[in-house]
């Protein structure tokens, strides 16, 4: 049983993305994504300037004049929520844990989806993979899928992003939209993003907090990895560590971007502490008129 309070959750959320994903991303989503190809439509006479390839030659035949046959695009696609359940996501030095806003845009992405009558599946992964939902329409199986988010308690602490990218790839055998949203704190994936990236059309959403990149100076600290469970003591007053530290984490956050890039995998950087709304839109409006 779904307690009342998950419940309770899935409501808000739903009442939260309600008014974005009508006034902005159902037309926003709808013209940067296309179907998988294009189905058979009808069968009319030919007219000059057709191509000769079209041309039925069966029903040319019975009927004496030629005639072609004409396609339409299918629109239905398939949305992938690759989602990072690890434990790093439990961290927000703002108002929210990186956890909570990758729940949210999930939403966001999937009542968009649902509204252009697309197909939802949901993959929650750590460094193992934790809960599989393959793709459906439908309002109640988003509300399923947000659940699902909410609701999941992970075995595992770790990420590996080439685990679940690489289960997509056995699995999801029709072409679809894979949206990965983690911190990308992950081991070497670069390979399993290459591939994923020709089979289907995969979009990176990083949730990061500024404290990942930044630490204050306020003495000494003990730091723990949410992850390992390993801690240490640094001396946040140190100049010289505090410049290892960022030119450390700075290196590593380029290091995804430009993976992204050479890999031509479109990228979103959601940060806690701004709005998610922002990037977000950014990213279809920018992807809309480079496919004009």
């Amino acid at each position: 049983m779904i307690s009342k309070e998950i419940l309770k959750k899935v409501r808000k959320i739903e009442i939260t993305t309600r008014g974005l994903v009508n006034d902005v991303f159902s037309g926003q989503y709808h013209s940067v994504f296309k179907g998988r190809g294009i189905d058979f439509a009808e069968v009319r006479e030919y007219q000059i300037g057709d191509d000769i390839r079209t041309i039925d030659w069966n029903v040319t035949a019975r009927s004496g004049h030629p005639f072609v046959k004409t396609y339409e695009e299918e629109r239905e696609l398939s949305v992938m929520l690759l989602v990072d359940a690890s434990a790093s996501g439990d961290f927000g030095s703002a108002s929210r844990m990186k956890g909570e806003i990758a729940v949210e845009i999930c939403a966001l992405l999937a009542f968009s989806a649902i509204k252009n009558n697309d197909k939802v599946g949901l993959l929650i992964f750590t460094d193992r993979i934790e809960k599989f939902v393959p793709p459906r329409k439908g309002k109640q199986h988003v509300l399923r899928v947000i659940r699902e988010l909410l609701y999941h308690r992970p075995e595992h602490r770790g990420t590996d992003v080439g685990l679940a990218l690489d289960y997509v790839n056995r699995v999801v055998r029709r072409r679809s939209v894979v949206f990965v949203v983690s911190d990308f704190i992950s081991r070497e994936y670069e390979r399993s993003l290459r591939i994923a990236n020709r089979r289907h059309d995969v979009v990176a959403i990083r949730v990061s907090d500024p404290r990942e990149f930044e630490i204050p100076k306020v003495g000494l600290l003990e730091l723990e990895d949410a992850e390992s469970g390993e801690r240490f003591l640094v001396d946040t007053s140190d100049p010289a560590f505090l410049e290892a530290y960022q030119q450390k984490t700075l290196q590593a956050r380029k290091r995804g971007e430009d993976l992204f890039k050479s890999t031509k995998v479109d990228f979103i950087q959601v940060w806690t502490h701004q709005p998610y709304d922002a990037p977000l839109m950014h990213f279809f409006r920018t992807r809309a008129k480079r496919i004009r």
